[in-house]
């Protein structure tokens, strides 16, 4: 099984290379924390007025650190855990339709031979990114 996630991984970065997919993945965690943060130490020296304050101050530096510098689709693609992979493989194998390969090089002819595949994929790897990765989406296709 796992040749043939890695096909589709392959897959999937290719698509991704040719319609120049990026896409910011929000690190919402480090942004709460910093909110959080700020509206502490703004309630610590100005009481409840310091708390306004430093939520507010926080929010936006949160907001800065957060918003996400843009990466290439294929260098996240590959850094993602074996469960993840396995999840966008499902969705694309989907859309595949029972289709048979033997090797990448052949998935990836076959697909991007055909317009209409070709983009079922790409929404289906749209898809995924922005609802299971929850990431911003910078698309030239």
């Amino acid at each position: 099984m796992a040749p043939r996630i890695d096909d589709v991984m392959r897959l999937c970065c290719e698509i991704s290379t040719h319609d120049q997919i990026k896409v910011a993945v929000k690190n919402s965690t480090k942004g709460a924390m910093v909110a959080g943060g700020t509206a502490f130490v703004g309630g610590l020296l100005g009481g409840p007025a310091g708390i306004a304050v430093g939520g507010a101050v926080g929010g936006l530096l949160g907001s800065w650190l957060t918003s996400g510098q843009f990466r290439p689709l294929p260098q996240i693609l590959m850094e993602l855990p074996p469960n993840e992979k396995k999840k966008l493989y499902d969705d694309v194998v989907a859309v595949l339709d029972n289709m048979d390969w033997i090797d990448a090089v052949q998935l990836i002819s076959l697909v991007m031979g055909n317009a209409t595949l070709q983009q079922q994929v790409t929404a289906a790897l749209l898809n995924y990114v922005t609802n299971e990765l929850r990431a911003e989406v910078q698309y030239k296709g």
